[in-house]
């Protein structure tokens, strides 16, 4: 049967005589993607940030080598064989980023992944080297490899973070955005649309409508349903997509738009020059947890459990004790002196002990230094219509029953240092959830509690993220985000980010 049957559509006959399919008129045709003008401004930022890291490393390991050995040879080679090294490196180290992918769009901005290219890209550096070293029978220099790659690979990982920091400033400012159609049940896509609006930063994104499976859905008529226009229902969205020229559809949970009609919605999109992005309503879960498994040509994805067990959790537990110690003991005089100037500031002991609830709901005594009188919870009743912070937790700016140089320790969260001793005891870890109350726990709702799934922490996504300006919501989606989706690599982020959350001060009152 020919291709054109059925179809009204007409071979098409060439100069020379050769019958031809046009495939552009059944929707198939091969389409070559484009980049927009700031994509390619930001993916030339990106490739002379590399570029320079590998000219950097290529100088660190020429210094090195004249430093440590001068023109002796051995590990470190000849003059001639530490260029050829050099270059090769150079070269290559811009070859191996593109091929693992560290100049894909999909992961401007967004995610790890470009870091693991990076990463992936110094092993196969090294790789790619000491195989060309043996097959081809060529002398690289493996002191200056061993000197330069690592420098390669700092260099480009810091620049391309502070790229990425710049992008993102752009994007809160509202440039850099691709116009995005969400598409999908109401409930669903208004969800999805407001999570992207709420974090242009990393999602790159700017809703520009909706389209949605009944127009006559109740949720429209609330107050979240008016924040985004509805141009019509899932059947109208390749017309939406004509009309707004929008750069991605992303497909919220769905009935009707799954299976062979996701399909061919993908490659009338991909016609286009449109992306599609797929929710699949599996919320608050990290990239690594999720892994793609097929069941009969069926895409499924896989969800990992929670890291709450095994070797990486008792790595973590056993950093916590050794460096909340080592902590303690470099921080003493600074202890001493804090614990000093509270006492000489206002009448009572220097630190304050409070019964909180930690990990499987134990309760333990955690210490503060004192920032308050000594009658502060006594007087907090009368203080209570006064209260800024949200439903469960008391927060005032100008908390009068705050002392003066409590009002420092706390803006710096100074206050916060004798939780080491609990640290060093097992019952905090260096970062966690925020430890509660007895009385806040009698009024958290269910999801709230698995919380105290994990040991409660010093500092955490909640710290680092706003501290008391956040609502309660948002307080609570953090620390359950961390329960679920922990690593040591999130450990270390959060630390770093603590320092630069401390030193700013924001939310700290």
């Amino acid at each position: 049967m020919s291709i054109a049957q059925g179809t009204g559509a007409r071979p098409w006959v060439t100069p020379r005589g050769a019958a031809h399919i046009d495939l552009a008129s059944y929707g198939h045709a091969p389409v070559k993607s484009g980049l927009s003008t700031w994509e390619k401004a930001h993916r030339r930022s990106v490739i002379a940030v590399d570029a320079m890291a590998a000219v950097f490393g290529a100088l660190v390991g020429l210094a090195g080598r004249d430093a440590l050995f001068g023109d002796r040879l051995g590990l470190w080679g000849s003059t001639d064989t530490v260029r050829l090294t050099l270059l090769v490196a150079a070269f290559a180290w811009i070859g191996l980023l593109a091929r693992n992918g560290a100049y894909a769009s999909r992961f401007v901005g967004a995610g790890s992944e470009e870091y693991r290219a990076v990463t992936r890209s110094a092993v196969g550096l090294v790789a790619a080297v000491g195989f060309a070293s043996f097959a081809l029978q060529l002398e690289f220099s493996r002191g200056v490899l061993l000197l330069s790659v690592p420098a390669m690979t700092l260099t480009t990982l810091l620049g391309r973070y502070a790229v990425r920091r710049r992008l993102a400033r752009q994007r809160l400012a509202g440039r850099h955005l691709r116009p995005t159609l969400v598409v999908g049940d109401a409930r669903a896509a208004l969800d999805v649309a407001h999570r992207i609006e709420d974090d242009p930063a990393t999602t790159g994104m700017q809703v520009a409508a909706i389209c949605v499976s009944d127009l006559h859905d109740p949720v429209l008529a609330t107050d979240n349903g008016t924040d985004f226009p509805v141009l019509g229902t899932e059947a109208a969205t390749l017309d939406v997509v004509d009309r707004l020229g929008v750069a991605a559809v992303a497909v919220a949970s769905s009935p009707t738009i799954s299976g062979h009609a996701l399909r061919r919605l993908g490659w009338a999109l991909e016609q286009r020059d449109v992306d599609l992005l797929v929710a699949p309503g599996v919320v608050e879960v990290a990239g690594p947890r999720l892994t793609m498994r097929r069941a009969a040509g069926l895409p499924m994805l896989h969800v990992e459990r929670p890291v709450q067990s095994g070797w990486r959790y008792a790595t973590k537990l056993l950093a916590d004790r050794v460096l909340g110690a080592t902590a303690l003991l470099l921080l003493s005089p600074v202890l001493l002196t804090v614990a000093l100037l509270v006492r000489r500031d206002s009448p009572g002991p220097a630190f304050f002990r409070q019964d909180r609830v930690g990990e499987g709901g134990h309760v333990f005594s955690m210490y503060k230094f004192r920032t308050m009188v000594v009658d502060a919870e006594a007087r907090l009743a009368a203080l209570a219509e006064q209260s800024e912070g949200n439903d469960v937790l008391f927060k005032m700016r100008r908390d009068p029953r705050i002392t003066r140089i409590g009002e420092v320790l706390r803006r710096f969260s100074l206050d916060e240092l004798p939780q080491l001793v609990n640290v060093v005891r097992g019952e905090m870890s260096l970062v966690g959830p925020r430890p509660p109350l007895a009385a806040e726990v009698d009024r958290y709702e269910s999801d709230a509690v698995r919380r105290l799934r994990v040991r409660p922490g010093m500092t955490g996504l909640w710290q680092v993220s706003g501290r008391s300006d956040l609502s309660w919501m948002d307080s609570v989606r953090l620390d359950l985000w961390y329960v679920d989706n922990w690593s040591l690599a999130l450990d270390g982020q959060i630390l770093l980010r603590t320092v630069q959350a401390v030193v700013r001060g924001r939310g700290a009152y």
